[in-house]
């Protein structure tokens, strides 16, 4: 019998993003998306989570797991917590999709550069990369790039003036640092846009590290 996987997004948009990961790392596993756009949305305008959000987020998974869900993925950094944070409302294995990428950045520097739009997302991972760094036993400098103003780019459908604000930190960040995670999805639209002889660190984006992490913990689970 097959795995099943939800997906759990805040930005419905992402859905084909996961969907072609998925055709690719994961083609025999079925998979379905809960998404909820408001939730990023909230998130944004508080700058952090707050209790409401959280239950939300939970009820979501709690949700996921009803509709025969094996194992929930959550895609949004900035709702990363609620993995830990939702034990009670949630049996079956809750993961966040940026811990193999906080991993990989521990393991190729010691100077990591994180950079988002949204403040939102900014504590949750670097707190996520300061935990991982601990597991191992390895200390980092962690330097947060925020650009607000390509955020509000996003948000009114300017993605040439948001490539252009991203692109114009990466390529200021990449001279202090030894790799460089992209905090949000929405940004390797705009990192892509670096050709990579052109980089100077490697660039770190959640989506394809997650899956991957995803694969290797379904293939570890005893079969059904």
């Amino acid at each position: 019998m097959k795995r099943r996987v939800a997906f759990i997004h805040t930005m419905p948009g992402l859905v084909p993003l996961f969907n072609d990961l998925a055709k690719e790392l994961l083609p025999d596993v079925e998979i379905f998306h809960m998404a909820d756009e408001k939730l990023l949305k909230d998130v944004v305008a508080a700058g952090g989570l707050d209790q409401d959000m959280v239950d939300r987020a939970g009820n979501l998974a709690a949700c996921a797991e009803k509709y025969g869900a094996d194992v929930i993925m959550l895609t949004c950094s900035s709702y990363g917590p609620v993995t830990k944070m939702v034990k009670n409302k949630v049996k079956v294995p809750f993961l966040r999709i940026d811990e193999a990428m906080a991993d990989e950045a521990v393991r190729l520097g010691k100077k990591i550069g994180v950079i988002a739009t949204a403040k939102s997302t900014l504590k949750p991972t670097t707190d996520l990369i300061k935990d991982r760094a601990e597991l191992k036993g390895k200390k980092v400098e962690i330097e947060t790039v925020l650009i607000s103003e390509a955020l509000k780019a996003l948000q009114s459908g300017d993605m040439d003036n948001h490539d252009r604000l991203v692109m114009e930190k990466l390529k200021e960040l990449m001279h202090r640092v030894d790799v460089i995670v992209l905090a949000q999805a929405s940004i390797a639209r705009a990192a892509a846009k670096i050709p990579e002889s052109e980089r100077k660190v490697p660039f770190l984006s959640s989506p394809r590290l997650g899956v991957q992490r995803l694969k290797e913990f379904i293939s570890s689970l005893p079969k059904k």
